[in-house]
């Protein structure tokens, strides 16, 4: 946990990498930086092999609950399954249902609807939900409808994608009742899946243009191919053993005590959760080892999109069904998709399942533990399964369609299936257990071991069975046939009994917090036998690979050292990790192929083997050619790619089936069970070959035992239950011989038994008869970043040190974060047992926790950290290399968050034989007393020079109460080690809160190794009457570097005597050009419009004009161009530069990926898909076709601005100002941006130098010594200014609502001024455009936070408050990035891209110029201009709106400002105009973002001239248009009905049709009936107005969504226009024949003739010439009718020649025309052949025709129907009379 490793000389590491660079590396560089920063790694490199590195992090961190939200936006459905349906989707996840609203008959709706479901649960639990997207039709209040289709996938598949999320993608819909169907549609929908804390970056959303290609875009991982096939998933179940014994039910107890049945108490059954399916087995009476031999099989796509099969034994009861065990089997790690993969197999294999603790109360209070939340504290039963995949051939006809859960009988499994059995032998020793909470201080306490049931006091197995049982109590009559069993080596010790728990004993004090048990030289041992299949290998393999990432993730972080401390060659320590990786790899290699064919190898062992030795021979070759590639420059880059491997490693390290279950031991304190420590079994068992041993087998391990379930979280579980120092060793009986050899040296056994046989008995203690004595010293010097402990968001922190079975505590500092505690702690004669010189390689670790000292109740936990002692021998020199010790930082953990780091050294000096007076002297510096206390000893502690700290004191912002009052006359005390300075006093913070003097400064002694600086301290203290202080907050600056001011190079100054340097700015740069050009087609209008969808945009281009077809360009025309062209077009160009981007990294990776032969399978799969789109786009970019007229552009960012611009931080920089305890389960940088504990800010600066340079500076001209280095600074008196806020739009937002939507309005808040704009909300919007612009006028500083936020309307009750966003105007006032008023691309003085500035760009020139003091900007002829040593050249000329041309410098000077950063000494970027992104938050959500923003502030101080009118960005209005549609005829038109009479095949055929959107505006032609041939004439005209958005191509809607709103909610819909053919029936309903569905924006061209009108214009659209009605304005032709057969396969089912008309709102008034066939403008009646009426002319055809063929059996069935009730009339009439005749035997 140190952070760095700090090797010994001997074991240098870099020493077998390149031995020849070292001794000279060393000579050249005495490296100043021997400090390491904090590193994340555990405890100093191991030297000896005798000890193991402890884990620093205690807290479990599964089992907490975590806040999630999931977002789901379903966009639309296409290619529905179905005939005119009407569509609702369902998005479910867990339980929560969410329905979009109800489309009416159309296969394709388009609902754009977003949902979120918030969740407060564990991760794991979170990442197994399931969640289903199903498309139902017909729902309504009375019938649930029916299910046309659903698509699932686990949370978790979600969460790990990039970014969290699927954006725009397709989700495939299949039928679960019917698996041999195929596709039954798609839903495009966005999923998104946020933690708390996670950041999400939405793809920038402009104008959705359709991603047509559904397949290039399919809802599916990037490795998952987009066809998947269904298959069945065949869990077996055998059968369980060691179950707990759950006496459950009372009833059974009762009836145990009167009859005396003794019956085992569980009826155990399985349970497997899977996809959303449940599967159960059949429930086995009272058994505590059932046996089901039964199979579960599940039916589901492959590959799943579920990753976790859940396996669950539980306890059927019909009171209390609880959980016994719970298993999860990760699919991913039990197949392989690489082109040598395996479909996923399982076992037959045990699996061991953990939880509660066997002992059985009726409430447990750890259940969840068996539910598989959290780690088991104990082992609860084993149960062999077996699982298998099969690919089902969905053709054939013998396959179930349905995917029900089924459970079938399977025959049972031979005895050695999993393996032979053999007798393991687990020995184990206290060394020594400290640290043991004085809760329990006062019984005796003793440990418990357990191996499975064995060891364990509950229900031990009795003696092993034949070697096929292993746990639980089984049947005697196998008993016997151990004895004489063969086994290949007897075991001499005849019936060792096991010892698994160690004697009670009462433990000794420590200290006030924690007690140790008295073991001094007496060490108590365990020993336990016990059985179970050797399936050893699976954990050796396991164990190399663990030991080749343990030495990676060692030496990456070395790395991470090297280049954080600055030392010097980090790329030579690579190389040497990689040597070390690719070495490992072959190592890895040789020994798996030697892997001996053993009983019980499963298919998945072999294929695993299989693909452990590929993946790793691919890494060694990958590692060895990285290697080669590693350079200075690279290093980072590299490290990040050795990340990777280090990943893939433990991912292969993990084994799925497992084998010996893992050691708990328990701390049993008077028999309670208090604490436990889990051991996987892999980690301490032997092996003789030494990579596949354990890293923990026969080494001495710390293990810090923790609370079970629940009570480890929070604090609680943070304090150490108890520190034991434990050897354990674990190997089959046969191989024990040296099962000692790794103990420290120098004991003897203490045998159980005497007499015979003594020699193979383990020992039951040791008695240590070596012991050395030691004095410990510890240097504590400073420590930073600390827990704030109290609720002045301070601690007053101190520091415990453990060591062995001693503790000493540092002095408490009060207040502070940062405390230097400057200490020397001595502990003497500590002894320690073992051989002298094993304790110098490999001494105990040095526990080190730090606490709040509290004047009332104990101290508070505040971290913790772990520290190795450098230890000298008695008899060696302290001296260089190894001594003195050099300070080092420790990460300090709180739980598993850190919580700050601590600097300190340690030393172990061994007392020779001439007692204390050989040891080295204790030189303290000698200027310092402090009584007893011993301060850090020179050549220790630091070297100090004199620094000077000047702080620029500005003023304070946002100051809230302190304990209720209002501060009113702050001051701010700045302190650094040990010295400080005051701020003047603020006399009234209301009016003025900015200080009157500006710099001070104050000299202190600093570390001249700045890694070492002390953190800066400032606080805020108010200053009440009579003389009291009130600490308000405080702020740590932990690292000075940034402040730190170095003077810059003499000569870079003289830059005015360099060559002039000429630049030119025409305004179209030929670069510039093919990167941003965007395409525009635009219509008389002019609104810009990009014409293809996203991916295609070049490739599409290029077809179109191939056939022959030039698109005409219409000129931009001025006048109709305005903000929002200059907005969409900008938003194109993002989306082109974050495309590049992509390819570019894409590009990237493949390269790097690409440098070896085979590089890993994984990186082929990854290619199928996405990739398509891609590419297409490149063409057409390359090369603009056409020169196109350019729109002006602004820059979007999609991110706020103070992160493009370093927060405006360039001078003034905001330190956050904090009270308040921080909370217990977050990190301190967390805790840093925990809003509650946020008091207020503090603006000012800081400027540290070292004495000696502040001469040099105060020779410059104009040097004003008051402001020391702070030269140029404006002054802080209050200014007026204007503030214009622009809010453009807002981008999903979270709904306020019940129906899932938000009426959302924009509140603006500023100083005292607030600006709700509530009349003007937005109805149901989740996603509102605003196009509004703000007024207010301001005073800086009193007025610096503009708040912007989103309010939800309520009509009833208060507003809810969605978001909001907070920005600080002063620090953008007053940046040298000029972020008053964003400098536009190009100057004009009219049109819509007006100059907005007050100011020119001639006059922004002049005055940049003027004061960075340097010459003003000269004007020649010729349009060039010269600045410093700059020639910019340029156009001079600019038109007015007269359109007249006048000369102007403003180009040229604008040109300059916006190449601004290229200037010597004084450049920097220049904010430009643009739009700014900001997240919305929400108090009550911490964390969560609820949605975006879109806006822009613009300021304009009131000493300045007026600004103009503010620019108009309201949105547009939508246009009206009209749509006429003139339908001539039909052909070829499905016939439907047989006729009546003749049993002609006809169709009474009818066109419907309608505008996206408007199904309640459809319109019908009349009915052209009994069409013999499909032909129809109708000669009908439709009149659809509408109202539309150009740019953003969408119909713009507004309806009330029910009889019950409020108001309109305004749609925006995509314009497409439906037709359908039906085919009328005068009683029944109609019947649909087809339809087609035409992109008014882009559709087929209708072809010429019936005959040339194909399916093709459907199906293979892109291949077609496409038209834009928009632009065409009129199109005449034939389009297809289709409809889809029984297969699901699209059929062509009519034709219909229709004429499109578009005429805008005011052409359509001018000349209006009638609908159908009505005035004005009349469609002449079409000529229809009179076949209507045939059955008049020849009746008697018709009637024999209608009784022969139709009716024949028809009218035979009546009759014998009449006749056969005829009979049973006159039988029930004759029937009474017959009777009495028969009984009065007449």
């Amino acid at each position: 946990m140190k952070r760095n490793k700090h090797r010994a000389s001997k074991d240098d590491g870099k020493g077998q990498d390149e031995p020849a660079i070292l001794e000279t590396e060393d000579m050249r560089m005495p490296d100043p930086d021997t400090i390491s920063l904090a590193s994340v790694t555990a405890v100093t490199t191991n030297v000896s092999n005798k000890r193991s590195k402890p884990d620093i992090k205690i807290e479990p961190s599964a089992g907490r609950p975590v806040d999630f939200q999931v977002s789901v936006t379903v966009v639309e459905a296409r290619q529905l399954v179905g005939l005119n349906m009407d569509p609702v989707v369902c998005v479910e996840i867990g339980d929560d249902k969410k329905y979009t609203s109800m489309k009416e008959s159309t296969n394709c709706p388009y609902y754009n609807e977003y949902f979120v479901f918030d969740f407060h649960v564990p991760p794991d639990v979170m990442f197994d939900k399931i969640l289903k997207v199903s498309v139902i039709h017909s729902k309504n209040l009375l019938r649930s409808g029916t299910l046309v289709g659903s698509f699932k996938l686990d949370v978790g598949t979600v969460y790990t994608q990039p970014e969290h999320q699927f954006f725009h993608k397709w989700a495939t819909l299949c039928d679960p009742e019917d698996i041999t169907a195929g596709c039954k549609g798609y839903v495009k929908c966005d999923i998104a899946v946020v933690a708390k804390g996670d950041t999400i970056k939405t793809p920038h959303k402009a104008n959705e243009t359709d991603e047509d290609e559904i397949e290039g875009n399919l809802l599916l991982p990037e490795d998952v191919p987009a066809e998947r096939q269904w298959a069945r998933f065949y869990l077996k179940i055998y059968r369980a053993e060691g179950l707990p014994k759950m006496n459950t039910s009372i009833m059974a107890n009762v009836k145990k005590a009167f009859i005396g049945e003794n019956k085992d108490l569980v009826d155990p059954y399985v349970q497997v959760l899977f996809a959303g399916q449940k599967g159960k087995t059949s429930i086995q009476k009272s058994s505590y080892e059932p046996i089901w031999n039964e199979q579960i099989v599940f039916t589901e796509q492959f590959p799943p999109l579920c990753r976790r099969m859940k396996v669950q034994i539980r306890d059927s009861d019909k009171v209390n069904d609880v959980a016994i065990g719970t298993h999860f089997i990760d699919l991913r790690k039990i197949a392989n998709d690489g082109d040598k993969g395996f479909l996923p197999t399982l076992g037959p294999a045990w699996v061991n399942m953990y939880g509660s603790t066997r002992s059985y109360t009726l409430m447990d209070e750890y259940q969840d533990l068996n539910e598989g939340l959290g780690e088991g504290v104990s082992f609860r039963a084993r149960l062999l399964i077996s699982l298998s995949v099969e690919i089902l051939d969905t053709s054939s006809p013998e396959v179930m369609s349905s995917t029900e859960v089924q459970v079938e009988g399977i025959p049972n499994i031979s005895d050695n299936a999993t393996g032979k059995i053999e007798e393991f032998f687990l020995f184990g020793c206290f060394l020594e257990a400290t640290m043991i909470d004085r809760k329990i201080g006062d019984k005796p306490i003793n440990f418990e071991v357990t191996l499975g049931n064995y060891g364990s006091e509950v229900d031990t197995p009795t003696k092993p069975k034949t070697k096929k049982r292993k746990g639980g109590d089984g049947d005697d009559e196998e008993s016997e046939l151990i004895h004489g069993s063969s086994d290949e080596e007897v075991d001499d010790s005849g019936d060792m009994t096991s010892v698994s728990t160690t004697p009670p004993m009462k433990p000794v004090i420590t200290d006030r917090n924690y007690f140790h048990l008295p073991y001094f030289e007496r060490k108590p041992c365990i020993y336990i036998k016990s059985w179970w299949q050797d399936q050893r290998r699976r954990l050796y393999n396991a164990n190399i690979i663990d030991g080749i990432a343990d030495k990676l993730e060692e030496g990456l972080n070395d790395v991470q050292e090297i280049i954080k401390t600055e030392k010097a060659y980090p790329e030579r320590r690579l190389r040497g990790v990689l040597e070390e990786l690719s070495n490992g790899c072959s190592t890895f290699v040789t020994l798996g192929n030697n892997d001996q064919n053993q009983a019980g190898k499963t298919k998945l062992d072999r294929e695993r083997l299989k693909l452990c030795m590929q993946e790793l021979e691919n890494m060694g070759q990958q590692a060895k050619t990285m290697r080669s590639q590693v350079k200075k420059s690279n290093v980072r880059d590299k490290i990040k790619l050795a990340q990777n491997f280090l990943h893939k490693l433990r991912f292969l390290s993990d084994e799925p089936q497992h084998s010996v279950p893992d050691i708990y031991i328990w701390m049993i304190s008077n028999n309670k069970r208090i604490a436990y420590a889990r051991v996987p079994s892999k980690d301490i068992l032997f092996s003789s070959v030494e990579e596949e041993t354990g890293k923990d087998c026969g080494k001495v391990q710390t293990i810090f035992f923790k609370l079970p379930g629940k009570k480890s979280f929070g604090p609680a579980g943070w304090t150490v239950q108890a520190k034991t120092e434990l050897y354990l060793w674990l190997g089959l009986n046969r191989q024990r011989k040296d099962y000692l050899n790794g103990l420290p040296n120098g004991f003897e056994e203490n045998k159980a038994v005497k007499g015979p046989g003594i020699h193979s008995t383990p020992p039951i203690s040791l008695m240590y008869t070596m012991k050395q004595i030691f004095q410990l010293r510890v240097h504590m010097y400073q420590a930073r970043s600390l827990f704030a402990a109290d609720s002045t968001g301070l601690s007053d922190p101190f520091a415990r040190v453990f060591f062995s079975t001693h503790s000493q505590v540092t002095e408490v500092l009060n207040e502070t974060l940062c405390p230097t505690w400057d200490q020397l702690m001595v502990f003497d004669n500590v002894e320690l047992y073992g051989e002298a010189g094993e304790l110098r390689d490999d001494p105990p670790i040095i526990v080190i926790e730090i606490y709040d000292q509290d004047t009332v109740g104990k101290a508070d936990f505040m971290g913790r950290t772990f520290a190795k002692p450098l230890t000298k021998m008695s008899d060696e020199h302290y001296g260089p290399p190894r001594f003195p010790p050099q300070l080092e930082y420790y990460q300090i953990y709180r739980g598993n968050c850190t919580a700050g780091e601590m600097l300190a050294a340690f030393e172990l000096l061994q007392i020779g034989p001439g007692g204390k007076a050989d040891l080295p002297p204790i030189d303290g510096p000698t200027d310092i007393d402090r009584g007893p206390i011993l301060p850090v000893p020179i050549g220790i502690r630091p070297v100090l020079s004199k620094y000077r700290i000047e702080v620029l004191f500005w003023g304070l912002r946002d100051l809230k109460r302190v304990n209720l009052a209002q501060v009113d006359r702050p001051r701010v005390d700045i302190e650094c080690a040990g010295k400080g300075v005051q701020s003047a006093l603020i006399q009234n913070y209301k009016k003025n809160p900015n200080f009157s003097t500006l710099v001070k400064w104050f000299e202190v002694d600093l570390p001249e190794n700045e890694l070492l600086h002390p953190p800066l301290n400032i606080r805020v203290v108010d200053c009440r009457a009579f003389g009291r202080y009130t600490l308000v907050g405080s702020h740590a600056v932990t690292s000075l570097r940034k402040f730190i001011y170095r003077p810059s190079d003499k000569n870079v100054n003289n830059w005015s005597a360099m060559e002039e340097i000429v630049i030119n700015t025409e305004p179209e740069p030929t670069v510039k050009k093919i990167e941003t050009v965007v395409k525009l087609d635009s219509a008389s209008d002019a609104v810009v419009k990009v014409d293809m969808p996203d991916d295609e945009k070049g490739g599409k281009g290029k077809k179109k004009r191939k056939k022959g077809e030039e698109v005409e360009e219409e000129e931009l025309d001025e006048s109709m161009l305005d903000w929002w062209s200059k907005y969409f077009a900008s938003i194109e160009t993002l989306k082109e530069i974050i495309k590049a981007q992509e390819a570019e990294a894409e590009e990237k990776e493949e390269f790097e990926s690409g440098d070896v032969p085979n590089a890993s399978d994984m990186k082929g799969t990854k290619k199928k898909r996405g990739k398509g789109n891609k590419n297409k786009a490149m063409p057409g970019e390359g090369v603009p076709e056409k020169k196109k007229q350019k729109i002006e552009e602004l820059k979007m960012f999609n991110r706020e601005l103070e992160y493009e611009f370093n927060t405006f931080e360039d001078w003034l920089h905001t330190f956050n100002l904090y009270r308040g305890k921080c909370s217990d389960d977050a990190d301190v940088e967390q805790n840093a941006a925990d809003e509650d504990r946020l008091i207020g800010k503090f603006k000012g600066s800081l400027c540290i130098y070292k004495v000696s340079t502040s001469d040099d500076v105060s020779r410059e001209m104009g040097f004003d010594s008051n402001m020391g280095m702070f030269q140029n600074i404006p002054h802080n008196d209050p200014i007026n200014v204007l503030i214009r806020v622009y809010v453009v739009r807002a981008i999903e937002l979270h709904p306020a609502d019940i129906n899932g939507k938000a009426d959302p309005y924009i509140c603006i808040r500023l100083g005292k001024t607030e600006i709700k704009d509530k009349e003007n909300y937005i109805s149901k919007q989740l996603n509102p455009v605003f196009g509004k612009s703000f007024d207010i006028e301001a005073t800086l500083p009193m007025d610096s936070t503009l708040a912007v936020s989103i309010y939800d309307w309520d009509l009833v009750g208060t507003d809810d408050l969605i978001g909001e966003t907070k920005i600080d105007l002063e620090n953008r006032y007053y940046s040298k990035h000029r972020a008053t008023c964003g400098l536009s691309s190009s100057y004009a003085i009219h049109g819509y891209n007006v100059w907005r500035d007050p100011m020119k760009p001639t006059q922004i020139l002049a005055k940049l110029c003027k004061d960075g003091k340097m010459d003003p900007p000269q004007y020649g002829p010729g349009g060039k201009v010269k600045v410093a040593n700059r020639v910019y050249t340029g156009p001079t000329e600019i038109e007015d709106e007269n359109g007249l041309k006048k000369q102007t410098d403003e180009h040229l000077a604008l040109a300059v400002l916006n190449r601004w950063e290229d200037m010597p000494r004084l450049g920097c970027k220049l904010v430009p105009e643009h739009v700014e992104t900001r997240p919305l938050l929400n108090p009550d959500k911490p964390g969560m973002e609820q949605g975006r923003i879109e806006l822009w502030v613009d300021m304009f101080p009131k000493d300045m001239p007026a600004p103009g009118p503010a620019l108009d960005i309201s949105p547009r209005k939508p246009k009206k248009f009209e749509l006429r549609v003139i339908v001539w005829n039909t052909d070829e038109v499905v016939l439907e009905d047989d006729d009546i009479f003749t049993g002609e095949k006809s169709s009474d055929i009818f066109v419907r049709g309608w505008l996206k959107g408007q199904q309640e505006d459809k319109q019908d032609t009349d009915v052209h009936y009994h069409s013999l041939t499909g032909e129809g004439n109708f000669n009908w005209r439709f009149i659809y107005p509408f109202d539309y958005l150009q740019a953003e191509e969408k119909i713009v809607i507004s309806k009330k969504e029910s009889m019950f709103s409020w108001d309109e909610t305004e749609y925006k819909i995509p314009a497409r226009l439906n037709l359908q053919v039906w085919d009328a029936d005068h009683f029944s309903a109609d019947d649909f024949l087809g339809a087609i569905e035409l992109d008014l924006n882009r559709f087929p061209r209708g072809a010429k003739t019936a005959k040339q009108c194909s399916i093709d214009m459907v199906v293979n659209e892109q291949d077609m010439p496409m038209v834009n009605i928009f632009k065409q304005r009129r199109i005449k032709g034939w389009w297809p009718f289709v409809a889809r057969d029984e297969n699901d396969e699209l059929e062509i089912t009519g034709k219909v020649e229709a004429e499109l008309h578009l005429l805008t709102g005011e052409e359509a008034e001018k000349t209006p025309v009638g609908e159908g066939r009505n005035e004005p403008e009349p469609l002449e009646k079409p000529n229809r052949p009179d076949t209507t009426f045939l059955w008049f002319i020849s009746p008697l055809k018709a009637i024999r025709y209608l009784v022969c063929n139709n009716y024949k059996w028809l009218i035979i069935k009546i009759v014998v129907a009449l006749l056969l009730l005829a009979m049973l009339g006159l039988f029930l009439y004759s029937m009474p009379g017959y009777m009495v005749k028969k009984l009065l035997g007449a």
